[in-house]
This record gives structure tokens, sequence and C-alpha cells, in this order.
């Protein structure tokens, strides 16, 4: 199988930084094998039907839990690639060329900055997409077999990025960070640090708010002593839950006093009428993740203008179009 044919300073990054490449390679296989023999393993034991019909695997399975395990690992390896796609970006490929003025010999060689920089770019670009499509083919293969299991929900941290669109525009966005903190930091390590920094606090604040996006459903129910009646939809995500008082007013809480219940009530102190549930359905999925998906996408739009503007006022006779 042929390779690519790179030229010009296409080739001088891939040259620069093969091993790197490598290793990313390396990595992707080796899950692949792994992830690929746990399912075929797990395919050898049959599993045990229940009542209703329903099939679950087997509690002899070892396989099975090998790879559950090895799915939740690989979705929290999937969570971090952004923040080691930017640190890349800022420390070896931008930084410390830099720092070090080895930068000054790409220029000698008919190549205006933005060039140079735009080649840079587009190069760890294509590398960091390329892995990260390709792990997200290889979680798939595990995940049809263990979603919805502990840790293991449509909405969890780690299956939802690694399912969805939002782990590229995250990728895309930590590289435009590090084109940016490279520059404007020009040290190799800290630029790798605050890199890292900036893009863990974007996804951990988009994190927090993603289910702020979409109105909760709401779903009613009679209010019992031991248990809930406000019975959400199977596989929703719960946002909230509680009583209902005879304003509607919401309070906290979703099980009546067993005392209160034998007396004809739900709650001695306040009178109770119902209980509520609030809920995203997983038809949500995909619109929350293309709304995020948008806004980081929008953020990374503006932090790669804001590093090209950085590199024509450092390179004022280069402007960053040309």
């Amino acid at each position: 199988m042929s390779t690519l044919p790179l030229k010009g300073q296409h080739w001088v990054t891939v040259r620069q930084h093969r091993r790197t490449l490598q290793a990313a390679g390396a990595a992707v296989v080796l899950v692949l094998a792994g992830i690929l023999g746990l399912r075929i393993w797990d395919a050898t034991v049959p599993d045990v039907r229940v009542v209703d019909g329903y099939a679950l695997p087997s509690e002899d399975s070892r396989a099975y839990g090998l790879l559950r395990l090895a799915l939740e690992y690989t979705a929290i390896g999937m969570v971090l690639l952004p923040l080691l796609a930017g640190a890349f970006v800022a420390g070896p490929l931008i930084a410390r060329e830099l720092e070090s003025g080895t930068y000054r010999l790409a220029l000698t060689q008919s190549l205006t900055p933005a060039r140079w920089f735009r080649a840079k770019l587009l190069t760890a670009t294509v590398a960091a997409l390329a892995v990260t499509l390709a792990l997200m083919a290889v979680y798939r293969i595990g995940w049809g077999r263990v979603s919805g299991t502990w840790q293991l929900h449509w909405s969890d941290r780690g299956p939802y990025e690694a399912t969805g669109t939002v782990l590229v525009a995250y990728v895309l966005l930590a590289v435009a960070v590090g084109a940016l903190l490279g520059q404007l930091i020009r040290r190799t390590v800290v630029a790798m640090a605050a890199t890292g920094l900036v893009t863990g606090l974007v996804l951990a604040a988009l994190g927090a708010l993603r289910w702020t996006f979409l109105p909760v459903r709401t779903v009613t129910g009679q209010p019992v002593a031991d248990g809930s009646m406000a019975l959400m939809p199977e596989d929703g995500l719960i946002v909230d839950q509680g009583l209902m008082d005879s304003t509607g007013g919401r309070l906290p809480g979703y099980f009546c006093d067993p005392e209160a219940v034998a007396a004809g009530g739900c709650r001695v102190d306040v009178p109770v009428v119902a209980e509520y549930l609030d809920y995203h359905p997983r038809s949500h999925f995909w619109p929350t993740q293309l709304i995020e998906t948008g806004i980081v996408l929008a953020l990374a739009a503006v932090t790669l203008l804001v590093a090209f503007r950085v590199l024509s006022r450092r390179h004022p006779s280069s402007p960053a179009g040309s």
C-alpha cells in the first residue's frame, strides 16, 4: 500500500515527528486488537435468557466484564485526546521551533511565515483527525454490546464524546488553541501545559452546560411511601426529581413519609399532590451533540483567526493570508 505523496513543509513536518505519528498509529492498532479480540471472545459465551425474554450476558463471561472495562478506559482516553493533540501542537510543533529558532531555516527555503505555519497546522490537523476518527470507529465495535450499562450510558462523560461529533470539534479547537498559545508563550513545556489547561477548562465548562441546551421533559405520578411512581421513559437521563405541593411548587425528595401515608397523606408539613421527574430522552442526544459541536467549532475558528493575526503582527512583512 503506497503512502500519500507529501511535499515541502508537509514532508518535513511528518519527518520531524514521525516517531510521535508512529506511536499514535500503534496505539490505535493496539486498541483495535484489544476491543476486537474481547468482542470475539465474548461472542463465544452464550447469553442467558431471563424473564420477559430478555437476554443478558452470562455471569461466567469474563470477556464481557473485560470488554466493559476496556470501553470505560478507552472512553476516558478519548476525552483526553484533545488535550494531547493541543499540547503536541503547542509544544513540539510550534513553541519548540520558535524557542530554538529552527523555524528560520524553513523561512530560508522560499517559505513565508504564513505558509510555514499553515503547513504545520494542516499536517497536525489531518493526523489528529485521522487518529480521532479511527478510535471512534474502533469504539463502536464494542459500544453496541455494552451501551446502557453502568457508566456506559449514552449521556455519560466519555461515551457521549466517543459516539458523537463533539470529539472531532474539540480536537480542532485544541489544535487552534495550541497554535495560538505556542506562538504567544514560545516555551515548549509551558505552552503544552497552558494549552492542556485551556482545552480542559472548555471541555469541563461545556460538559457542565450541555444538558441545558434543550428544555427537559417532565412526567408526574402519584407519590407513594416506598418508591417512585413518576416513571421515566426507557433510557432517558434524569435531570431532577422531587415532590409537588398543591400550588405547583417543587419540594426536595421523592419519597413520602410512611407515617403520613398511613394517615392518608404524603408529608406532615406540606400538602403533596404529585411527584415530578425532569429528564432528557435519548432523542436529545444528536441535537445536543450538534449544538455543542457548533459552539466548539465557532470557538476554534475564532481562536485560529487570532493565531494568524498574531503571526501577521510578529511578521508584518508576510501577511497571514499569503
